[in-house]
């Protein structure tokens, strides 16, 4: 991922950004139970703290600041090297902003991704006043990425239509103008009540967690609650039919 938007989530905008994303991924992940959970882009930036699962990783593509932390792989976010079904957790942010093709991102999501398993996503919303800011002339202040190459809630929830995902929880937010300083940021900061109540989908960012869901799927429960229940049958039967029962195993 390009080293532009990791400089530019430092700034007091950016980093307004990140407060509000760790928030909302922090609360989406905590109760996501399974054991390999990974996180792709942004590896200096962790935002699988609150989740609980043992075995966790941090990809990055070549371009990305590593950062300090262990467990990081290099990889491309389009063809990633985890064995198909083998994941239960994936956290993607502002990957598909930076990616060739988010789709086949997606794509490669799905096919590591357990059955069951969630996929969260953040990323800029084009329809905002930030979105509208950055298609107007003369403004210095811009975003580090370009609105054509946002991917809208509505679009990406297309793509979970065809990948067989359903959404479970999304969340809008920063309302607050596009500002340099963090002065002029609290003094907007009334805004997110405002707009969380009366234009919440007009938030400048987003994050969203999906499901993978495989048709025809059938949990099974565990093998030892049958076993219980076949012994128990076995304890009341009568003398003749254990008996016999013995015969035909013999």
């Amino acid at each position: 991922m390009p080293i532009e938007l990791a400089e530019w989530l430092e700034t007091p905008a950016g980093l307004y950004v990140r407060a509000w994303e760790q928030r909302q991924v922090d609360a989406m992940v905590a109760n996501m139970f399974g054991y390999h959970a990974i996180q792709i882009g942004l590896p200096h930036w962790d935002l699988l703290q609150a989740n609980r699962m043992p075995h966790k990783i941090w990809a990055h593509s070549p371009a990305a600041p590593y950062g300090t932390r262990s467990g990081r792989l290099i990889c491309e976010p389009e063809q990633l090297p985890f064995e198909t079904q083998s994941v239960d957790l994936l956290v993607l942010p502002h990957t598909l902003e930076w990616s060739i093709d988010p789709h086949r991102v997606l794509r490669e999501v799905e096919r590591v991704l357990m059955p069951e398993g969630r996929v969260v996503i953040t990323g800029f919303n084009p329809y905002s006043l930030w979105g509208a800011r950055e298609s107007l002339p003369g403004l210095a202040l811009r975003l580090p990425v370009p609105v054509p190459s946002q991917v809208s809630p509505a679009r990406l929830k297309d793509w979970f239509k065809l990948l067989s995902f359903e959404p479970d929880r999304g969340r809008f937010g920063c309302y607050a103008p596009l500002c340099e300083s963090q002065t002029w940021l609290l003094r907007w900061r009334f805004m997110e009540s405002a707009g969380d109540r009366w234009w919440p989908a007009c938030g400048a960012v987003y994050a969203i967690s999906a499901i993978k869901r495989v048709v025809g799927m059938r949990l099974i429960g565990p093998a030892w609650r049958r076993n219980r229940r076949r012994r128990v049958r076995a304890a009341v039967a009568p003398v003749a039919n254990r008996v016999e029962d013995n015969n035909c195993n013999g």
